[in-house]
Formats: C-alpha cells, sequence, structure tokens
C-alpha cells in the first residue's frame, strides 16, 4: 500500500514516517471511510490535501470557520509593510477542487468521541472514523492587557494591521517594548524577528528610539549567535535585551509594563502571552490531568492521542518535543496522513519518523538568516528529539538569504494549500 512515490516525497521533506501504536489497524471498511479535520492552518490544510492525494476513495471534510488562511510566516514585513495582507492570505479552493476536499465553514465546538461526532457552531454533527484536531494555539490571560488595544498579532490577520499601526504610532526617539513567552511558543525565532524588524523601521524611518525587549526565557531560544549579534551589533543603542523579564500585568491607561523587576514605561507595545493548546483540546479532554499540563499527550508515530483514540492531533498544539512553525506542521501532517492511509488499508504506520524544521528569518530590511534541524523518534522517551549533527544555521544574514526566503515561504505555501 506504501508507494514508492510516497514513500519519495516523505524522504525528501524530512519525514520518513513512522511505525507503532495506533489504534488498531481497521481491516473490514464496508463505506468509504470518514476523516473529518478541524484548523484550516498549515497542518490541517495539509493533512487534509494528502490523506486526499493519497488515497482518494477517503472522504475528507475540514471545518474551518475562516474563508482563508492568513499565514504567520512572512507577518512581520505585513507589520513593516514590506508586503502586503494579500501576500500572507492563502485560498482553500484548490482543497476543494484540485483534491475533492469538502470544506465546512463553521466552527467546531464540542467533540464526541464515543458517538465519533463533532458538533459545530451552527449546529451541525459531523460523522467521523478518524477526527485530526490543528486548532493552533490559544493564550494565557496576562491581567490588564486588552489585546483588542495592544495586539500580540501572534495570530496573523487583523492584529497584523493593528500591530502595525502600533509601529507606526512610535513617535520619535519614543520607545517600544515587547515581550516573549516563556517557550515553548509559536516560532521560536519570530519574537527576535520581529524585534530586529521593529528596530530597522524605526532607524529607516528616521525615528530613532528604543526597542526594549522583554524575555521571559533565560537566553534567546534560537538563533542565539544571530539575534545577539544583531542586537549588540547591527542595532547597538536602539534594541535592548533583557533575558528572565516575565510581564506580570499591563496598566496602558499609564503606557506602563509591569514586570517580576518593576514597572517600565513605553510608548507602545506588543506584549506576546504565554501559550497553549487551542481550547478545544483542552475541552476535549486531549491534555491529561497532570497539573501545568499545557499540550495534547500524542504518539509521534501517527499522532494520535495517548489519552482518546480515533483523535489525532498535529501542529502547534501537539507536545512532542518539536518546534511549533509552519514548516513543521506540514512535516507533521505528511506524518499523520500517512498513518491514516495506512490505517484504513488495515497496516501499522512506519517504525521510525522523521521530520524536518526549517525557517528563514529577516534581520533587517534587506538580510535574512536560516535554521534547519531533523527530528527523528525517540523510541526511549516516546517524542520526537533532534538528529544528532543536523542542526544548521546561517552563518551571518545576507541579501541572498533575504531572496531565498520567498521562495521557501512560495514552496510551502504551495505544498500545503495548492
Amino acid at each position: 500500500m506504501f508507494s514508492h512515490n510516497r514513500r519519495k516525497l516523505l524522504q525528501a521533506s524530512g519525514a520518513i514516517l513512522a511505525a507503532g501504536a495506533m489504534s488498531s489497524p481497521l481491516r473490514a471498511q464496508t463505506a468509504a471511510p470518514r476523516v473529518v479535520v478541524i484548523g484550516g492552518g498549515f497542518a490541517g490544510a495539509t493533512v487534509a490535501k494528502y490523506v486526499r492525494l493519497w488515497n482518494p476513495k477517503i472522504q475528507v471534510t475540514l471545518i474551518e470557520p475562516n474563508p482563508n488562511h492568513v499565514s504567520c510566516i512572512l507577518s512581520n514585513l505585513v507589520m513593516t509593510g514590506a508586503l502586503g495582507m494579500t501576500d500572507i492570505t492563502l485560498r482553500y479552493d484548490n482543497l476543494r477542487t484540485k483534491y475533492g476536499v469538502n470544506i465546512v465553514a463553521d466552527r467546531a465546538v464540542a467533540i464526541d468521541p464515543v458517538g465519533r461526532k463533532v458538533s459545530t457552531q451552527n449546529g451541525s454533527q459531523i460523522a467521523y472514523d478518524k477526527l485530526v484536531l490543528a486548532p493552533g494555539i490559544d493564550f494565557d490571560a496576562v491581567p490588564g492587557l486588552n489585546s483588542a488595544v495592544l495586539p500580540h498579532a501572534w495570530q496573523a490577520g487583523p492584529q497584523t494591521l493593528a500591530l502595525k499601526a502600533q509601529l507606526q504610532a512610535v513617535p520619535s526617539g519614543g520607545s517600544f517594548v515587547m515581550s516573549i513567552p516563556l517557550a515553548p511558543y509559536r516560532c521560536p525565532p519570530g519574537p527576535y524577528e520581529r524585534a530586529c524588524l521593529i528596530a530597522d523601521s524605526l532607524l529607516r524611518n528616521r525615528r530613532a528610539g528604543k526597542v526594549i525587549v522583554l524575555d521571559a526565557n533565560p537566553d534567546v531560544v534560537a538563533e542565539a549567535h544571530t539575534f545577539h549579534t544583531a542586537f549588540s551589533t547591527t542595532y547597538a543603542g536602539v534594541i535592548e535585551y533583557h533575558p528572565s523579564t516575565e510581564v506580570t500585568s499591563v496598566d496602558w491607561a499609564n503606557k506602563t509594563i509591569n514586570t517580576n523587576w518593576g514597572p517600565i514605561r513605553a510608548d507602545a507595545a506588543n506584549i506576546i502571552p504565554r501559550q497553549k493548546a487551542g481550547k478545544l483540546v483542552a475541552a476535549a479532554g486531549l491534555l491529561g490531568s497532570a497539573p501545568g499540563a499545557r499540550w495534547a499527550s500524542v504518539n509521534p508515530l501517527s499522532y494520535e492521542s495517548t489519552l482518546v483514540p480515533n483523535v489525532h492531533v498535529i501542529g502547534d498544539s501537539q507536545g512532542t518535543g518539536q518546534p511549533k512553525s509552519g514548516h513543521m506542521a506540514n512535516a507533521q501532517a505528511k506524518v499523520c496522513a500517512d498513518a491514516l492511509v495506512r490505517y484504513f488499508a488495515g497496516e501499522a504506520p512506519d517504525p521510525a519518523p522523521m521530520t524536518n524544521s526549517a525557517c528563514y528569518s529577516p534581520i533587517t530590511s534587506k538580510t535574512a538568516s536560516w535554521l534547519t534541524v531533523v527530528f527523528g523518534y525517540d523510541a526511549a522517551s516516546g517524542l520526537m528529539k533532534p538528529v544528532p549533527n543536523t542542526l544548521a544555521e546561517a552563518p551571518t544574514p545576507t541579501s541572498g538569504h533575504y531572496e531565498d526566503m520567498f521562495g521557501w515561504a512560495k514552496n510551502l505555501f504551495a505544498d500545503s494549500f495548492s
């Protein structure tokens, strides 16, 4: 059942798949199998596409309330004005017309794992044989923070434009405070990239002031050398980096950000709250009962929940030790799609999954860096761990990397949505 072409594609994408524990393979299927996917981001769109591509006999329904997906990838360039919203807006048309995915424009509100049904906001009940959750992230509340006033813009869309307006409103010589939450969070290099682009924008528009970065982590989480160099050289005197600094509350009426070290005044701010699995994941009981559990416990061989059978979780909500990013979501979705196709054929998944995380980070308006690492399944821990000697970073940001970034994003967009 596992075709040579499918193996080649997965190997090329860094996702040589895994076998192991999943609900017992289906030995007899009389009606067409039904896969329901909740969430139309990179994870959800990719799994819907590839299940249909690899077995068109499987019925796939994608439940997503938004008419398009707005990509977080490249969204910081919308904030600076280098790109427009149309450049990061991805349509679902091809999933429907080219691959036969049934798109339901609705919001999933509840899951019945016993009856295998999804309830939607409009009152529909959609039955499934296998359910894939790809709801993205949710945020902790920060006392006093109103994200409609101070947008986090960690979900691209209207908040991206609101953050752009915040940046444009910074007065000459003013201060822009941004916070970075405790890891893990969506897109590890993303906040540091954003700090650099905010500083770059202020300098290019002759409004040089201060960009004060409050990092709840003890050090830069990703591409530490690249970003420390940018902070201390490219943006020396502009970016102030404060590690182990957590936002405790916001008093925006007085333009004050309160931290564990004391209050900081700001003319503009971008407070990114701590993150956790999407609401539906928690509501469905997929986090378990461990105190402080934030991410779904899944088996990386198929991304099936370890707590609720026939429910799979991919993308930012899963807790397998892998980074939370669009590129990684795409890779996980292919692993999951292959496992589902095998399941309905009465086969077990492959035994040794590998995925690849790769991303580009613009450092200035003309240069970018990149990062890549391969993850492999670790049977002892049941997690995905970096494969030795696969972590690589750009030695220095260059204009060539900046141009390559757009080709990388274009290919990723097409692989998930076209």
